[in-house]
């Protein structure tokens, strides 16, 4: 099934807040233990207050005597609580910083497990840019939030419901002030809440658009200075990068209101308590000492409400990022081969397309009725102008889609009848677009086969003519290059993945365009060469340069997505018709 760019629909926040407690819940003995530690550690902290009014009262006014012994002893409980408090907080940070590493490994596992089961159509319609932001920032959000936010929130359900519980202990009278407060305070949040949550998903967005562009650009540094498009390119680059200002903006300017908001109605509340308190003492009702404790734990009660409504904020920008990690975990993977696949091995090399329809979107055929018939061991080369379908054969072959009918058999049975890596193992391809990756030239080389030993990569690269141009790099073989090979020439970048091809143990071969970066002699060079390493092997060749297959054993003409003629060279040049006049087009 291919993939279309669609525009991604928001997840429901209860499941995006079920799935990230299912990587939490992966660490259960941790999350059990931080919430023991949690509970403890909290409930000494709450006993300090409590402590504190019993110190007061040690204070008799009216006679003007203190009791030193209580004193001493209630605040030596309080400092033992405090820092009991204080260390199994720290212990709580620590281990919920290594629960915090062991779910974001985990997730960006799965998400990079993802990426590589997904088909070619999903990265043919996405940016490279914003699947990167996706893997770096957003799980770098929830990361964040698993850090700081989880505890916070741990804290605040604990130290709530106690300090609830300890005022009602202390006066059930003054806890009647916030069953006024508590809903105010819980309406403003939910408020600004609801109105905040697609901000943060729309800041998300257009961060990895900015990240997309941004990678755009730096790729092609040389195209856009020799096309002299910087002030174009930078005048785009302030519109993406204004679009996200102005998104982190909002989010954050319109979420930094809950909490001077909140604050105001917590110190409304500490106000109503100090009135009544004060009433209530006046009637021998209280003593300063529960009035001390009973303050101190509505400050804790509060607090945490608080910092409550600002979590909550933070949890927007972790859950906006969490939709759009989950949204690639839930992106269709390739289909799953049919029962009863086989694996292809020791293949023949024989290909046959039959009444072959094909378009990346329906309705819009790439390839209509297209046949042709390789032979094991054949030379078979596509030629036609731009757009004609000659690419969009080879991700056929390699199955990287599928045909929308018609069929493809490989070794007389259909594709679909072979399992798709052994499919995929027997063929070597190297595209007009080379790629390298960081390593030594050696590593490249026997990226295809780690079985490949230095010497047999030598005896490539000699065949192709490469050999003396490795060695002068400065540790030969062994030289690292940089991403993407920039620190070697495009045409040297195409040797290099021209020799790597040809080391693979495959029947078929595919070139596309695989000499364009390369000098006239150096390719005549390397068709020699080729011509060796090509033995045996059922080898199709897209070509601009009509002079360079010749000897094809089969030539197709594309045009429009059809073969509007096939033959060899002199039989195509007899005709007179489309190829000839492509042929002699490149020479006048």
């Amino acid at each position: 099934m291919r993939q279309q760019g669609k525009q991604e629909k928001p997840a429901d926040k209860k499941k995006t807040l079920f799935r990230l407690g299912a990587y939490l819940a992966r660490h259960w003995f941790v999350l059990f233990a931080a919430a023991a530690m949690s509970l403890t550690g909290n409930f000494l902290a709450l006993t300090g207050p409590l402590l504190s009014g019993r110190a007061v009262d040690a204070i008799q006014p009216e006679s003007g005597l203190v009791d030193f012994q209580k004193v001493f002893y209630y605040a030596g409980w309080m400092v033992i609580c405090y820092i009991c408090s204080a260390l199994l907080t720290y212990l709580l940070q620590a281990m919920m910083i290594n629960l915090s590493r062991k779910v974001v490994y985990q997730m960006r596992k799965d998400v990079f497990s993802r990426l590589l089961s997904l088909p070619a159509g999903y990265f043919d319609t996405r940016q490279t840019g914003d699947i990167l932001s996706r893997i770096s920032y957003d799980i770098d959000t929830i990361s964040t939030s698993l850090q700081n936010d989880v505890i916070q929130l741990m804290t605040t359900i604990v130290t709530v419901t106690g300090s609830f519980g300890m005022m009602l202990f202390v006066s059930r009278q003054l806890v009647m002030i916030f069953f006024f407060t508590v809903p105010l305070s819980f309406c403003i949040t939910r408020f600004i809440v609801t109105r905040t949550r697609p901000l943060f998903r729309r800041r998300s967005q257009a961060l990895g658009k900015l990240n997309g562009y941004a990678e755009e650009q730096v790729t092609g540094q040389k195209s856009l200075k020799a096309y002299h498009q910087e002030k174009n390119r930078q005048k785009s680059f302030d519109g993406f990068n204004h679009d996200a200002v102005e998104q982190y903006y909002r989010s954050e300017y319109y979420s930094s209101c809950t909490g001077p908001l909140v604050n105001f109605v917590n110190n409304l509340s500490l106000t109503l308590i100090s009135v009544t308190g004060a009433f209530l003492f006046m009637n021998g009702r209280m003593t300063v000492g529960q009035i001390s404790s009973f303050v101190l734990y509505s400050r804790k009660f509060s607090g945490p409400i608080n910092e409550a409504a600002n979590i909550l904020s933070e949890l927007q920008s972790a859950l906006a990022a969490a939709e759009r990690v989950f949204a690639i975990l839930d992106e269709e993977p390739e289909r799953e081969d049919r029962r009863g696949a086989m694996e292809l091995k020791a293949a023949k090399g024989a290909v046959e397309l039959q009444n072959v329809t094909f378009g990346y979107e329906s309705g819009k055929e790439i390839i209509r009725g297209l046949s042709l018939k390789a032979k094991p061991g054949s030379l078979v080369a596509i030629v036609g102008p731009t757009g004609a379908g000659k690419t969009t054969l080879i991700n056929l072959l390699m199955r990287f889609y599928d045909a929308d009918s018609g069929q493809i058999l490989v070794d007389t049975r259909r594709n679909e009848d072979w399992t798709r890596d052994s499919l995929r193992r027997a063929y070597a391809m190297v595209l007009q677009d080379t790629w390298l990756f960081t390593g030594t030239v050696y590593e490249n080389l026997s990226y295809g086969n780690p079985a490949i030993t230095r010497q047999m990569a030598e005896e490539a690269a000699k065949a192709a003519r490469i050999h003396s141009f490795i060695n002068r790099l400065p540790d030969g073989y062994d030289t690292v290059l940089n991403e993407e090979g920039t620190n070697l020439s495009k045409g040297q970048k195409q040797l290099l993945t021209i020799t790597r091809a040809m080391l693979l143990d495959a029947a078929m071969l595919i070139l596309d365009e695989a000499t364009s970066n390369v000098d006239t002699r150096t390719e005549r060079r390397i068709q020699k060469a080729m011509g060796k390493l090509m033995e045996g092997k059922t080898c199709f060749v897209i070509a601009h340069r009509l002079s360079t297959i010749r000897n094809a054993d089969l030539i197709l003409v594309v045009n429009h997505g059809e073969v509007v003629e096939q033959g060899t060279h002199c039989q195509l040049m007899e005709k007179g018709g489309f190829y000839r006049q492509m042929y002699e087009a490149q020479f006048q």
